[in-house]
């Protein structure tokens, strides 16, 4: 795997518009690493298949399920 400057990354994510440059198979790959390195379960819904297509939405997503775990 090719490691990349957060400058790249950024340049990448603005270049391909509001929406994340990933595919459906990418996205649970980065789901599956993120509830693994958080603790958390993010539920396959509607609202969260709607946070993958921004980095925003899906960062809002992961945090809501880190505050909901943290209370829990």
């Amino acid at each position: 795997m090719q490691e990349k400057s957060a400058a790249e990354v950024r340049t990448e994510l603005e270049d391909g518009g509001a929406e994340l440059p990933v595919d459906s198979l990418l996205i649970v790959e980065i789901l599956t690493r993120v509830e693994e390195r958080y603790s958390i379960a993010i539920p396959a819904d509607r609202q969260s298949a709607e946070a993958t297509r921004s980095v925003q939405a899906f960062a809002r997503a992961v945090r809501e399920a880190v505050i909901e775990r943290q209370q829990s």
